[in-house]
């Protein structure tokens, strides 16, 4: 009996491999993602690389250059705040969302994340509050219980994530975003939807600031290293 995959589950197992690699920087952005190059790397026919490169694109990790075919998206500074305008909005509806449907489960959930990054802070592990910080946003997500919303934030996360290699730094950040998350949960908590929606978009946009005017610094090859945004 062939235990092969199904066409239709070796695009999507090709996909999910190709959004990881370029997210862990295995293809640079610039790289161009040749056929025949992510059918090898990826150990799956051509037809499977060429469907998980068109949903790659169309999802914004990269896309067509004359040429030169699909390459790694590499988004500017400017791309990046026309990310954060779209966001701010979003994460302000999630978190006017999640204000009407939390629980005092959640609740206990949420304040547990937040001990999790005042310890990351105060031992000064950047790498740690980037993957607690990721997870506060994530849990308000869930919390907030809309797919489609979700589903587009995802896809926002996913090019913040290629763009942190030519990201800037912003002198307090962490501690700024900590003060911010505790705002955020103080307002689910008060179900005030209006408080809620304000300390979400509030957040993002202080972020969306800071790099609007920020210098830029070296680039990071890892995001992990990365001051979360």
């Amino acid at each position: 009996m062939s235990t092969a995959r199904p066409e239709s589950g070796l695009a999507e197992h090709a996909y999910l491999c190709l959004r990881q690699a370029i997210l862990d920087r295995r293809f640079e952005p610039g790289e161009r993602l040749s056929v025949a190059v992510v059918a090898e790397q990826l150990e799956v026919g051509r037809s499977p690389a060429r469907e998980a490169i068109a949903r790659i694109t169309y999802e914004g990790l990269a896309q067509f250059e004359p040429n030169k075919g699909a390459v790694v998206a590499n988004p500017d500074r400017g791309e990046l705040v026309e990310i954060y305008e779209v966001r701010e909005v979003l994460e302000g509806l999630a978190c006017r969302l999640a204000s009407q449907r939390v629980s005092a489960a959640d609740l206990r959930d949420l304040r547990a994340i937040l001990t999790e990054q005042r310890a990351a802070i105060d031992s000064g592990d950047v790498a740690r509050h980037y993957t607690v910080d990721m997870r506060f946003h994530a849990r308000i997500r869930e919390i907030a219980a809309n797919s489609k919303l979700a589903a587009q934030l995802d896809l926002l996360q996913d090019q913040i994530r290629l763009a942190m290699s030519t990201t800037h730094r912003s002198p307090g950040g962490m501690p700024l975003a900590l003060a911010e998350h505790h705002r955020i949960v103080d307002a689910l908590e008060s179900r005030d939807v209006l408080l809620a929606e304000f300390a979400g978009r509030g957040h993002i946009a202080r972020l969306r600031k800071d790099l609007a005017i920020a210098e830029p610094t070296r680039a990071i090859s890892d995001p992990s290293v990365a001051e979360p945004l």
